[in-house]
């Protein structure tokens, strides 16, 4: 009894593999579903609407972002990762649900690292943005005016700990200034106030706030990643001000727990030719971003990387979340 026992389960194992194969050769047959966790109208609902655009195309299935906004991104985080692992549901985040909240919230309702990395799609370097009124017109005056105003400026972020917030408390600490942090829900009503002069600054990635720069509306003082970005060579990056500043803010994919890897690697190899295409590469341009297309394996490593960089930030700076 036992030997056969043992030949049933081996053959049940050898059978495992192919069954998962041709789940992941059927993949999609319906509707897939990729949640937002942050508000309507800014990066991270932008990138994954025309990632999501190009997906629905070529499955010849509906590619649906739905926006479910709030907690720093935890809700929408919680719902895909009590999702059906599946391949059907999917999260597109910037860091803050995916590396940031664990340093920040004592007992999520998810465990981030149990999702099933899918791919970076795209990478947009934070930048500083200042309001026309603010009679600065570079870093350097920014400075010595915020040196010489201890607390007068408010500085927008998308919300407690998100990438904008912690960036601000990385600018204040090498910079030596002090600055108030006023968060919102969001980059699009951020912008909105910074637009209209109820905040003086924000440090918000290059994405959606490009046109208003373009404009006049805002000034760009500088980006914050680790050198000057090709498509605005004249701004400088924060780095050359003040060695060893980075913020780039990336948007991923996530798969929820147990999600089959062949699964994974079948949405990710989909969305690297889909950056690819000359009129994604174009609409990605002009949002500043930088197309990635990464495996789940280099997103995982990654993910991993910057989760440091962003803990130090946390501890050095004693953020907590509201």
């Amino acid at each position: 009894m036992r030997p056969m026992i043992a030949r049933l389960f081996a053959a049940a194992l050898c059978g495992f593999p192919l069954a998962l194969h041709a789940q992941a050769q059927a993949y999609p047959n319906r509707a897939v579903r990729i949640v937002a966790p942050f508000p309507a109208g800014g990066s991270a609902d932008v990138i994954p609407r025309i990632i999501g655009e190009k997906l629905s195309l070529k499955w010849s299935q509906p590619v649906i972002v739905e926006n479910r906004a709030g907690a720093a991104g935890n809700i929408g985080a919680e719902y895909v990762f009590k999702a059906e692992p599946d391949g059907y549901t999917l999260l597109s985040s910037p860091p803050p649900p995916l590396i940031i909240n664990p340093n920040l919230y004592r007992n999520l309702p998810f465990d981030p690292t149990q999702f099933v990395p899918v791919g970076i799609m795209v990478a947009i370097p934070n930048v500083v943005l200042v309001n026309p009124r603010v009679p600065v017109n570079s870093i350097r005056e920014l400075i010595a005016y915020a040196k010489a105003n201890p607390d007068r400026l408010n500085y927008a972020s998308q919300g407690s700990g998100t990438t904008s917030h912690l960036t601000g408390e990385m600018f204040k600490s090498m910079a030596g200034v002090r600055l108030t942090h006023i968060p919102y829900k969001g980059s699009a009503p951020a912008l909105t106030d910074l637009l209209a002069g109820q905040v003086e600054m924000m440090f918000d990635n290059l994405g959606v706030s490009r046109q208003h720069v373009v404009s006049g509306k805002l000034k760009l003082l500088a980006v914050c990643s680790e050198r000057r970005v090709a498509s605005l060579p004249d701004v400088p990056a924060l780095a050359e001000i003040l060695p060893g500043f980075e913020a780039v803010a990336w948007f991923g994919i996530v798969a929820p727990p147990r999600t089959p890897m062949p699964i994974a690697e079948k949405i990710s190899a989909a969305v690297a030719e889909v950056l690819k295409l000359p009129e994604v590469q174009k609409r990605l341009a002009d949002l500043s971003a930088d197309a990635i297309g990464n495996t789940p394996a280099q997103m995982a490593a990654f993910m991993k990387k910057d989760a440091e960089r962003w803990r130090a930030v946390i501890r050095s700076a004693g953020v907590k979340a509201d």
